[in-house]
């Protein structure tokens, strides 16, 4: 599936959350994150999110469809980091 992961986290917690994100998906934007991604590795990265998050306080919120060709994507400005994937 297609993702598109959003946090909100407490000053202490974001690097934590920065990096856990980076190991499953790709970074395009501060605290913004997207790419393909299993259920079960979805399910694996929200497991690991919740040890530290503090629910009152941190939000993680994913959007998903089947895959990326069903979403249109328009960037304004500066792209923060080029995902396109050459074999």
């Amino acid at each position: 599936m297609y993702v598109i992961l959003v946090y909100d986290c407490g000053e202490k917690r974001v690097g934590k959350m920065l990096r856990l994100c980076r190991k499953y998906l790709n970074w395009i934007q501060n605290s913004v994150f997207e790419g393909e991604i299993s259920e079960v590795k979805l399910k694996e990265l929200v497991i690991n999110a919740e040890k530290f998050m503090e629910k009152d306080e941190d939000s993680l919120i994913i959007f998903s469809g089947r895959t990326e060709k069903w979403l249109d994507k328009q960037i304004v400005g500066k792209e923060r980091s080029n995902i396109d994937n050459f074999l």
